[in-house]
């Protein structure tokens, strides 16, 4: 997910419309209601002004927003508390920002129907809702200052913290918080004209910054409770197996270690310290039952999947007859693809820190998603949701991983300080080794696709047949497949922008793989962007089109998506030639454009290839259309950093499997991009009216056919099986 768990936006309409509802006005108790909530009210008689769900204003001028959205380091904090702070008419210094506790009433996720952060969503569905609760505040503070002064509401003006009125009269935030918790909630607010704001659209520093940089920002492994255990698991080598017995008498023996517990998923060490907890489960013997265990190879399930390509799958999308267009066409393409499995790998492994009493579990964690993580906790130890408190803390990435459709790793650590009958809070930590062997992945696909040409070299017909496992089943969003398409296989395949008369696209969902698979940064699209745009580039060679040209041609019917590629074109000066190499230096320029999430992303790469085949790729020009722009230095550097991430899994990026086991432990068989990687990379933003949509993964999906095109330019070969394989490009 999101940042990741990721419906494409129609499908979960359509899906929560009929399953969850929407709740779309912002919600905005009384101050005697808000006063009596647990974990986010502040404490009865502290002066604290609480007007809504989201915001706080202190006696000493803070204002607090309530951020329902996990910050991993994506900005969510900064623009949320931004949308609250234009309304408000705050001072950016003032502001600071909590995370939500778990309260689905108060802090769902409008477009995903319950409390969770993903899919790029949440500037999305919190524009309008937060807008409203900034002004609401404001309102309250105008009228409590009128109030005050003895004059009509009229003649207050906010600005930067501060109430005026044109008499003299002065009032900080702080000094009318008491007085305007006093004043009713106004039914209705007038928000700003756009052409007034002076937040949104600017620089503002991230609030999360400073914390980040002095050490003072709390994540999961900062936190220690006291008597507090650390807990280390031993998991099977191979998925689907279980613990058929095991001796920890060597585990016991190291110092610091205090006790070994069989789980449902392994065997727990619990120590002093992670160190030692390491060290005991590295000792434990432990015997594995492989009866049911996954023996899987990849090359084998790739064979398979390419059997599956070559009957019908179940239909996305049908449009046309494409059986006369390829009965005789002038010319036909064909291409096959494969996709690797891929690991999230975010910066700070996994982790969870679980205190559990008789009538109570709480939970510390950089929680994505709260409603799904209480309900299967509380199904664990028996407990109401309501029981289960959940502490939002920050998460240093993602890419989907810590939104576990089965709260995977949450249940591991409550399940341990349930096997010690809670008599110790317990801090669970996993290393990098344990998530890149232990699951969950973007899952592996097959795509094959045909193209269908006439004697005008005009494109008249469109087949695309994916393989690959299913990420929403097994999930809370599975009513979201229909038909046998899950929407996430899908995305940005059955949603072909380009004007092709006969288009069909189809789907094998394989379900006895044994692999668990999720949401990766930008879902679907990661494999589905990259084949429609190499291929398409490739119907433009054919039809002796310029690629530029071609899709411009195609997208007269969705101005975004071309308005995104005009502007990166141009920013790249496309047609202009790429200055010469050194010797034995081949240089290509290719473009891809996208939608993901209701955001369009165009971009042109620049890309040399070495003799010996390697890649280095300069320069990447990127386009975003993804309305109005709220923080636009957070859009640059998400745009940036989606280019490094993809770029990482386009020259690196693979999970392989042998005899069932990930044959990866580490970014040293499993690499990020490293410094001298990284392309020079601009980022070009439109200016836009529209609502704002999101930034956290858009700008994965065009990286890699962007940098494929280009390195078709230069050598005239194709890239059809990723990671890049440097032996398939040497002169």
């Amino acid at each position: 997910m999101p940042q990741t768990a990721c419906i494409r936006n129609e499908s979960r309409r359509r899906f929560l419309h009929g399953v969850a509802g929407l709740t779309l006005a912002v919600y905005l108790p009384r101050p005697a209601q808000a006063a009596q909530r647990a974990g986010a009210a502040a404490p009865a008689g502290s002066g604290v002004f609480e007007p809504n769900a989201f915001v706080r204003i202190g006696t000493d001028d803070t204002v607090t927003v309530v951020s329902k959205h996990l910050e991993m380091g994506q900005g969510t904090y900064t623009g949320l508390a931004t949308i609250v702070a234009e309304e408000l008419d705050a001072a950016w210094p003032q502001v600071r920002v909590v995370g939500a506790p778990a309260d689905l009433k108060r802090y769902k996720n409008l477009l995903l129907g319950v409390q969770g952060t993903g899919g790029s969503t949440a500037m999305a569905n919190s524009w309008d809702q937060l807008r409203h609760a900034g002004a609401a505040a404001r309102a309250m503070l105008v009228a409590a200052a009128a109030a005050r002064w003895d004059v009509p509401e009229s003649a207050v003006r906010v600005r930067g913290g501060v109430l005026t009125d044109a008499s003299g009269h002065r009032a900080t935030f702080g000094d009318l918080a008491a007085a305007a918790a006093r004043q009713p909630v106004p039914a209705e607010v007038r928000l700003k004209d756009p052409k007034d704001f002076t937040l949104i659209g600017t620089h503002v520093p991230r609030v999360d910054s400073r914390a980040k940089t002095d050490g003072t920002a709390v994540f999961t492994q900062d936190i220690r409770l006291p008597g507090m255990l650390f807990a280390v698991v031993a998991h099977p080598p191979r998925f689907g197996a279980t613990v058929k017995s095991f001796d920890a008498s060597r585990a016991r023996a190291i110092r610091g270690v205090v006790d070994v517990v069989r789980i449902p998923t392994g065997v727990a060490v619990l120590a002093r310290d992670t160190w030692a907890a390491r060290k005991g489960r590295d000792a434990l013997q432990v015997a594995w039952d492989t009866t049911h265990a996954c023996s899987l190879d990849t090359e084998q399930m790739f064979a398979r999947y390419r059997e599956l390509a070559a009957s019908p799958g179940a239909v996305a999308r049908r449009d046309g007859d494409v059986d006369t267009a390829f009965a005789r066409p002038a010319k036909v393409l064909r291409a096959a693809y494969d996709y690797p499995y891929l690991a999230h790998a975010p910066m700070e492994p996994l982790n969870c820190v679980v205190r559990l009493g008789r009538d109570s579990c709480e939970i510390w964690n950089g929680e994505q998603f709260q409603t799904i993580d209480q309900r299967n906790i509380a199904d664990m130890v028996g407990l109401r949701p309501e029981q289960v408190s959940l502490h939002m803390l920050y998460a240093g990435g993602s890419f989907g991983r810590r939104a576990s459709k089965t709260s995977d790793y949450v249940l591991e650590a409550v399940s341990i300080a349930k096997a010690i009958d809670g008599r110790a809070p317990v801090k669970m930590v996993w290393m990098r080794e344990d998530d890149t062997r232990g699951g969950y992945y973007r899952p592996a696909f097959h795509h094959a696709l045909e193209a269908a040409l006439d004697d005008r070299g005009r494109l008249v017909g469109w087949r695309h047949r994916l393989v690959g496992q299913s990420i929403m089943r097994g999930s809370p969003f599975e009513g979201a497949i229909r038909n046998g398409v899950d929407p996430t296989s899908v995305e940005g395949a059955a949603t072909i922008p380009y004007a092709i008369p006969n288009i069909l696209v189809d789907l094998h969902t394989p379900d006895d793989v044994g692999v668990p698979v999720l949401w990766w940064r930008s879902v679907g699209s990661t494999h589905t962007a990259y084949s429609v745009e190499t291929f398409i580039d490739e119907v433009a060679v054919a039809a002796g089109r310029d690629p530029v040209a071609l899709r411009l041609e195609l997208l007269e019917r969705n101005p975004r998506h071309a308005g995104v590629l005009r502007l990166a074109v141009d920013k790249a000066q496309w047609g202009a030639p790429l200055p010469q190499g050194a010797p034995g230096e081949r240089r290509g320029r290719g473009v891809a454009v996208h939608e993901a999430f209701n955001t369009f992303v165009a971009q042109v790469a620049e890309v040399t290839v070495r003799r010996d085949g390697s890649v280095r790729v300069d320069r990447v020009v990127c386009a975003v259309d993804c309305g109005l722009p709220i923080n636009p230095d957070n859009i640059r550097a998400q745009a940036e950093g989606a280019i490094g991430f993809a770029l990482s899994a386009l020259l690196h990026g693979a999970i392989t499997l042998r005899g069932g086991e990930v044959q990866q432990a580490n970014f040293d068989t499993y690499a990020p991009i490293r410094i001298f990687e990284m392309p020079t990379v601009e980022v070009h933003i439109v200016a836009s009216a529209a609502s704002p949509t999101g930034m956290g993964e858009p700008g994965v999906p065009p990286l890699a056919p962007a940098v494929a095109n280009a390195i078709a330019a230069a050598t005239g070969k194709r890239v059809r099986r990723l990671p890049i394989d440097p032996a398939e490009l040497k002169a």
